[in-house]
């Protein structure tokens, strides 16, 4: 029999392979066959593992295999993507296990001639062990070409990010935020001020037999350490929502006192939308108008929100790259933009395979509308917060700079000054900035803006 676990992963790279969905999505569907907890953990593990080391597993396997990794079967090379991951990687997996399921699975879906390549080829990448033939570090004399070959191969990622991150940020740097992207991500949670607090759940949880220890920066955020916490009744009643930690410190630029109106544009899943809503609860007063452009999107906005118990939120379908049915009515508008992503390679590492270099200057171009939209519904005195959750200029402060350049009636403002939790991750241009290398967090931007007063 076939581990279930080693089934669902394969089915999760397929659809992948086949671009109609996104790792998570994809994910999701197979975990939701899997009856057992250990075997929906691994099945993640396994696909998740794959894509972050996906370009270095195909340079191993075309080396056993003599022949180059496009030029193997679609559905043959991720059975060895998965053979090998778990062989490299997963090494509480007894090889031979792994080897005599692989071949299983090769003769399941009727590649009974590959059989005997698969099992040479991870027989073969069992026996190198820690003598992979991947680029060594290099060394201090290294070339530029060295360098590239290293990160790229060695520590998978995508060329152009190589270039563009040793370029931008120098080679040591570069290879520690590979490193951080190339490791599992923990779970997050925010806890729900609307119905409980950190410390109360915190406890609720170990009750369940969940550990869970403190957000180094996000006040609410806790980081799971053991336990089923998806299992827990405190993510059914609404008492917290699974959100990274940099996302939370994004939703604290709307200050302690966002105003009696503030709008929340692009705003599903819902989790800075609800976040944003407790702290209007706390202020006292306040409606959150949350916005998305697609129907499916609404519909999870609208779950979340209920969920939460915010009901200080009220939904409305729009869509940021038109002008919005707003006067210049909110004290707060967030614009938490569409982006590349690449920000959060840690846990969507699909992205990086996904995404070229000439996306940029395209979603640049539409985060500069959107922002051009946005402002026209804040109010004289009130504030827009541009956020993305990607690591590139041409994303975050090229398009803040391009937004002042054009509207004199906006100033910047100092992200460290709007909240005292935010001191230890804004930059010295004031944009809140959170990194792998200095913060061991996914990589989120933030820029903020006021509206001068019209005289």
């Amino acid at each position: 029999m076939i581990a279930p676990a080693r089934l669902a992963a394969y089915e999760i790279l397929r659809a992948l392979d086949g671009g109609r969905t996104d790792l998570a999505t994809a994910t999701a569907q197979a975990r939701a066959s899997l009856k057992d907890d250990r075997d929906r953990a691994l099945a993640s593990e396994i696909a998740s593992g794959v894509q972050r080391w996906l370009l270095m597993l195909d340079h191993v396997i075309a080396h056993f295999a003599k022949r180059r990794a496009e030029k193997i079967d679609p559905e043959v090379l991720n059975i060895l993507r998965i053979g090998a991951y778990q062989i490299l990687h997963l090494t509480r997996v007894p090889a031979s296990a792994v080897v005599d399921d692989a071949v299983k699975m090769t003769k399941r879906f009727r590649k009974v001639s590959a059989a005997g390549f698969v099992n040479a080829v991870l027989r073969a990448i069992s026996r190198a062990g820690q003598t992979l033939p991947v680029p060594p570090h290099p060394a201090a004399d290294a070339d530029r070409e060295q360098l590239l070959e290293y990160l790229t191969t060695t520590w998978s990622h995508p060329r152009w990010i190589a270039e563009r991150w040793v370029d931008r940020v120098g080679f040591e740097v570069a290879e520690q935020w590979m490193r951080f992207n190339n490791a599992s991500a923990p779970l997050t949670l925010r806890a729900n001020t609307l119905k409980t607090d950190v410390a109360t759940l915190q406890q609720r949880l170990i009750d369940q037999d969940v550990t869970a220890a403190r957000g180094r920066y996000a006040p609410d955020a806790l980081v799971v350490d053991m336990g089923a916490a998806m299992r827990s009744a405190d993510l059914e009643d609404g008492s917290f929502v699974v959100q990274d930690e940099a996302s939370q410190l994004v939703t604290r630029l709307v200050g302690i006192n966002p105003g009696a109106f503030v709008l929340d544009t692009c705003a599903a899943p819902g989790g800075k939308t609800t976040a944003i809503a407790a702290i209007m609860k706390r202020a006292g007063r306040g409606i959150v108008v949350a916005c998305d452009v697609r129907e499916k999107r609404m519909s999870l906005l609208s779950t979340t929100v209920r969920t939460s118990g915010a009901d200080n939120v009220r939904l409305l379908q729009a869509d940021l790259m038109s002008p919005l049915p707003f006067g210049e009515v909110f004290q707060t508008v967030f614009v938490d933009a569409p982006c590349s992503g690449l920000g959060t390679l840690r846990r969507d590492p699909d992205i990086k395979w996904k995404r070229v270099e000439a996306d940029l200057p395209r979603l640049a171009e539409a985060q500069r509308q959107m922002l051009d939209h946005a402002a026209h519904a804040v109010a004289p005195g009130g504030r827009l917060i541009y956020a993305t959750c990607s690591t590139e200029p041409e994303e975050n402060e090229a398009v803040a700079d391009a937004f002042l350049a054009s509207r004199p009636d906006f100033r910047a403002v100092n992200a460290a000054a709007i909240d005292p939790v935010l001191a230890d991750v804004v930059d010295a241009r004031g944009h809140l900035r959170t990194t792998a290398h200095q913060h061991a967090l996914e990589g989120f931007f933030g820029a903020v803006f006021e509206r001068v007063h019209q005289l």
